[in-house]
Formats: C-alpha cells, sequence, structure tokens
C-alpha cells in the first residue's frame, strides 16, 4: 500500500512540474518586462518628448476615432494617477 501511495505521490508531483514548466517554453523569445524596458529606453532615447507630443497630436487630429479611443483605454491609468496623487511616469506613454 505505502509503494502505490508514493507512486501517487510522485506521478501528481510529476504532472505538476510539468504543468508549471510548459507554459514558461512556450513564451516567445524577447518578450520579458526587461526586454520591454530596454526597447523602451531605446525609443525615449531616439525621440524626444516635445516631438513625439507633436507627432501624437497630429496624429490623434487626422484620426479622432483613434484618438478617443486610446483616451478610453488610458483613462483607468488617469483616474489612479488622479485618485493616488501619483506622478505622470517619464517617456512617451506618460
Amino acid at each position: 500500500m505505502f509503494f502505490r501511495s508514493m507512486i501517487g505521490v510522485v506521478m501528481i508531483a510529476g504532472a505538476m512540474l510539468v504543468g508549471t514548466t510548459a507554459p514558461a517554453a512556450a513564451d516567445p523569445p524577447n518578450c520579458t518586462a526587461a526586454d520591454l524596458a530596454g526597447v523602451m529606453s531605446g525609443v525615449n532615447a531616439g525621440t524626444s518628448r516635445d516631438e513625439m507630443r507633436t507627432e501624437i497630436e497630429a496624429y490623434g487630429e487626422a484620426n479622432p476615432q483613434v484618438r478617443d479611443e486610446l483616451r478610453a483605454v488610458r483613462q483607468p491609468a488617469a483616474d489612479f494617477r488622479d485618485r493616488c496623487n501619483a506622478p505622470i511616469p517619464d517617456g512617451p506613454m506618460g
């Protein structure tokens, strides 16, 4: 009976181990938060904030539906900053 219990425990532990490692192996390469931070720092370094703001405003004026959709997506972050008195982050996504 003890032997059967041990086999069951090993099978469950093995299934848990395989279940936790399989999704990590399926992630595409270069898609971590650190990779995003590296990309964004390169974007921020290549374009001034004023330059980017001018281009974004011009695009928004030419595409009002897109502008309004983007504002709607970003509204929860703006509400959070207002409610919690949080500063606007640096960079173009601020």
